[in-house]
Order: structure tokens, then C-alpha cells, then sequence
């Protein structure tokens, strides 16, 4: 028997013959060669974008180097790309991330900064091992500013201590660069044979010549170069070199002892998942360690970690005779906990003098 359907004009059993052939073609298609994708998904989407988070004063090598990396992923898979950027100071940059801040690729001014944030759940553990030269991008030492001529003749670390000495520098509880500034410090005693007890009173002495500990880099800068504040501001190198470029020459020194500020990149799984952004970040990142971006970040100041780069930009840094890193302290997590977690190092040579921190 036949179930009643109604009566239907000639034109609309056509249509629904054709509908029905369409469906058996479908079907059968997908029985023979796996899913039937219909739509735009079956193509690569025109535009891709994603966001990059990183410390203030990449800015300008990451302005020449992103229209390079999309030019060439432009060529190589005929898809535009979009690189959103933000920056600001690192440690505020890994706190926005964690809040929320959906980068799909961090590079800031210190690991301990990128730690954060895989513990936070959003990187995977071992991001070190997936970039070369362990996820070092590029690199810098401190340096020492002086007024004109260096009237006060700093050279070393030691010098610092010199009575009337008066130094400008931020605060390592608030600031990235003023804990490199004091790892500088520390390292330059105990990694020529010093002991742990001399490293302190040499920091010690130092920061009794820092009567007013700056927030952040940017205001220690400001202090001593727009207010006149102190005798010497210790900074990056790169800040120096840039600001040379930009016709603005500081007199400085670098510390033939020094400490090697190692800036690393990594990507954030976590969001390069959720937006199926990964092989184009991959890519970026890959990017950055080739020649062509190692040169844009050593025209900025940075030591780049390619080693013909470097070679071809060795003129324009300052020999450093001992240069150290962080793993040679013990690694970031001991550092923070040794120097700078609540109650450590820093806290107690501020509680000798009196509690001083920062400005307000």
C-alpha cells in the first residue's frame, strides 16, 4: 500500500526529484571518499590573524619585521595576515595575559615572566625546547649612563659603591630591568670568585647610593635624564643604542662583568588551540630567529643570537670580558626566591635601610 500524499503539481516533482538526486550524489560521494565538506570551510580562509604580546621597547624592530614575516607567508601560502600587538612593561604584559589578554604569542623581557603564565595553564611545560638557542630570541646586558665625560669615572660595579655616588634605578619588587640591574650586581662578585657575603654587602652598598627607587624603567629613565636626578642611571644597552639612532647620544659604560639579559618568546597554546591560529604563529616565531629579523632586532639595540648577525653588528655593543646568565645563579625559580619573593635579599638590604622602596 501507498501512503497518501496529497496531490502535487508536475513542477514540484521535479524539484523534489532533483533535491533527491542531489542528496543520493551527496551520500554517495561521502561513502566513497570520507566526509562531504560543503561551504567555505572547504577553502583557506583569505585572512588569518593573531596577537602578539610583548615588552615596550621592541616595538621598533617588531614594526619592521611584521610586514616582512607577512609578505612572505603572503607568498608562500597566499593568505594575508593580521598581527595584532600590544606592549607595555613585561610583567604587566604577562598579568593581562593570565587575565584574559588572548595573545597568541608572548616575547618579554625575562622567562620568569612567561613562567607565569604556563603555570597560569596557559603554555604548555618545556616551551623552552621548541624555539632554537632555548627560546631567546634576543639579548642585552645593563649598562651605565653617566652624565657627560663621566665625571664621577664609573667603570665597574664596584664603582657604584663609591661614597656620593648617587644612583638611579627602579625598584626589582616592580620592574624587570631592575632585577637584571641586581642580578648584575650580585653575579659580578660571585662570578669571579666572590662569596655570597660580599655579594651582599656590594648590593648592599649600591642601593644605599639609590636613596629613591624608581617604579618602573621608563620613570627611573625620565628622572635622571628629564629632572636631572643622580650621577648614573643603570639601563638596558638597547635602550642606549636606540636612543643614539634617534639622535639623542648618552654617554655610558658597559660592565666588562655583566649579566646577559636573555629575552625569550614562546607560544600560548591555550589560545593558539581555541583560535586554530598555530601554524601561522609557528611560523612567525620560526621567523624571528632568522637572519632577516635578527637584523632588524640588533638594528634596535638588541645582541641578536645568530651568530653571523652578531658577528656583522659586533662593532657597534660593548665588550663585556665575564658575561653570565641567569642559569648560572641557579635558574629564575631559585632567583625569585633567593632575592626577590617577600622576606628575600632585596626585602632585607631595604629593612636595613629604613624600609625605602619606591616612589610614589
Amino acid at each position: 500500500m501507498f501512503a497518501r500524499c496529497g496531490r502535487r503539481s508536475p513542477q514540484k516533482f521535479l524539484v523534489l526529484a532533483l533535491v533527491g538526486l542531489g542528496l543520493s550524489m551527496a551520500i554517495a560521494a561521502c561513502s566513497q571518499s570520507g566526509p562531504l565538506i560543503l561551504g567555505p570551510a572547504a577553502t583557506t580562509p583569505r585572512r588569518i590573524n593573531f596577537t602578539l604580546v610583548s615588552f615596550a621597547v621592541t616595538q621598533p624592530a617588531y614594526d619592521k619585521i611584521i610586514p616582512q614575516f607577512a609578505a612572505k607567508w603572503k607568498a608562500e601560502t597566499g593568505q594575508d595576515v593580521s598581527i595584532f600587538q600590544s606592549y607595555g612593561g613585561s610583567g604587566p604584559q604577562a598579568r593581562a595575559v593570565i587575565d584574559g589578554l588572548e595573545a597568541d604569542v608572548v616575547a618579554l623581557a625575562m622567562a620568569l615572566d612567561i613562567q607565569k603564565i604556563e603555570k597560569a595553564g596557559l603554555i604548555q611545560p618545556g616551551w623552552e625546547q621548541e624555539l632554537p638557542n632555548q627560546s631567546i630570541v634576543h639579548r642585552s646586558v645593563p649598562v651605565f649612563v653617566t652624565r657627560d665625560g663621566n665625571p664621577k669615572n664609573l667603570q665597574t660595579w664596584q664603582d657604584l659603591t663609591q661614597p656620593g655616588v648617587r644612583i638611579v634605578t627602579a625598584n626589582p619588587k616592580t620592574s624587570g630591568v631592575a632585577r637584571w640591574n641586581f642580578l648584575g650586581a650580585w653575579g659580578a662578585v660571585t662570578q669571579t670568585g666572590g662569596t655570597a657575603e660580599q655579594a651582599l654587602a656590594l648590593t648592599t652598598q649600591i642601593y644605599q647610593n639609590a636613596p629613591v627607587l624608581a617604579r618602573d624603567a621608563r620613570e627611573a629613565t625620565d628622572g635622571f635624564l628629564r629632572q636631572g636626578q643622580g650621577d648614573v642611571l643603570i639601563n638596558y644597552e638597547n635602550e642606549v643604542l636606540l636612543a643614539k639612532q634617534r639622535g639623542e647620544p648618552l654617554s655610558y659604560v658597559v660592565p666588562r662583568v655583566n649579566i646577559s639579559i636573555d629575552n625569550p618568546v614562546a607560544i600560548v597554546d591555550a589560545v593558539v588551540d581555541k583560535r586554530g591560529t598555530r601554524e601561522v604563529v609557528e611560523a612567525f616565531v620560526r621567523f624571528l630567529f632568522t637572519p632577516t629579523a635578527q637584523t632588524e632586532f640588533a638594528k634596535v639595540g638588541f645582541r641578536p643570537v645568530d651568530p653571523t648577525v652578531a658577528a656583522a653588528y659586533a662593532d657597534q655593543f660593548g665588550k663585556v670580558d665575564t658575561l653570565f646568565t641567569v642559569a648560572d645563579l641557579g635558574g629564575w625559580n631559585r632567583v625569585q626566591a633567593q632575592f626577590f619573593d617577600d622576606g628575600a635579599v632585596f626585602d632585607q638590604i631595604q629593612a636595613r635601610m629604613g624600609g625605602r622602596t619606591s616612589t610614589k
